[in-house]
């Protein structure tokens, strides 16, 4: 199981706690460091059965530096995974990624039906 976060985040603190008190075994990614590769993206975004704007961190700073939310309905696809993976912090996090299922964002109650 892959947990893939940004450290500073609380929600992904809270994510990763609630891991840590499950005793759920995981490998922990920091998504500042190494962001996820637009393939990698690409399958997440197939396992996961979300639109792919929810990959996308609406709240982060960049996000709306950038005017993303006017510029996203012209993209394609293509483009809105390379852009993606162009830097972690346009990615929605925490994301949890098992074998066959990807979770974006931290829902409990989603979390408890995968593990």
């Amino acid at each position: 199981m892959l947990f893939v976060e940004y450290p500073k985040c609380s929600t992904c603190k809270k994510a990763k706690k609630w891991l840590d008190e499950n005793a759920v075994s995981y490998t922990d990614r920091n998504i500042k460091e190494d962001n996820p590769s637009a393939e990698e993206l690409k399958q997440w975004h197939e396992r996961s059965g979300l639109p792919l704007k929810r990959f996308f961190n609406t709240s982060g700073m960049l996000y709306r530096e950038m005017g993303l939310k006017d510029k996203l309905p012209a993209m394609s696809e293509e483009e809105q995974i390379a852009l993606l993976a162009s830097d972690g912090m346009l990615v929605k996090r925490p994301i949890l990624v098992t074998e066959d299922q990807v979770r974006v964002g931290f829902r409990e109650k989603e979390w408890e039906e995968i593990i």
